[in-house]
């Protein structure tokens, strides 16, 4: 069985005991999360897919760890002017090991 949710404004497809790194959530380390933007469930041979939303449908994860991603390093500058700048970023995510997928009525 498998879902595809929404969160942090992307989708992402996940099955049971599966762990994805997410956009930051506020939640602390062993807390449950719940999605409710269940886009598609596929289970049991049939596939339910959402207008907008796949009715009932929940996914419960655990929140494992709170990171960041990888430094990404940017340049810009100005021509003919000598100026010139460089700036570096992460992105602060949230770990999640996916519990349960429950299709509902």
């Amino acid at each position: 069985m498998y879902a595809v949710v929404r969160t942090g404004g992307k989708q992402y497809k996940v099955t049971e005991n599966d762990s994805i790194l997410i956009e930051k959530i506020d939640a602390e380390v062993g807390d449950k999360v719940e999605f409710q933007e269940v886009l598609l469930v596929s289970g049991n041979g049939e596939v339910k897919v959402g207008k907008p939303y796949v009715e009932g449908a929940r996914v419960i994860g655990r929140v494992v760890a709170q990171t960041r991603g990888p430094k990404i390093k940017g340049f810009t500058y100005k021509p003919k002017k000598h100026s010139s700048r460089r700036y570096g970023h992460r992105q602060y995510l949230t770990q999640v090991a996916i519990e349960s997928i429950s299709i509902g009525a």
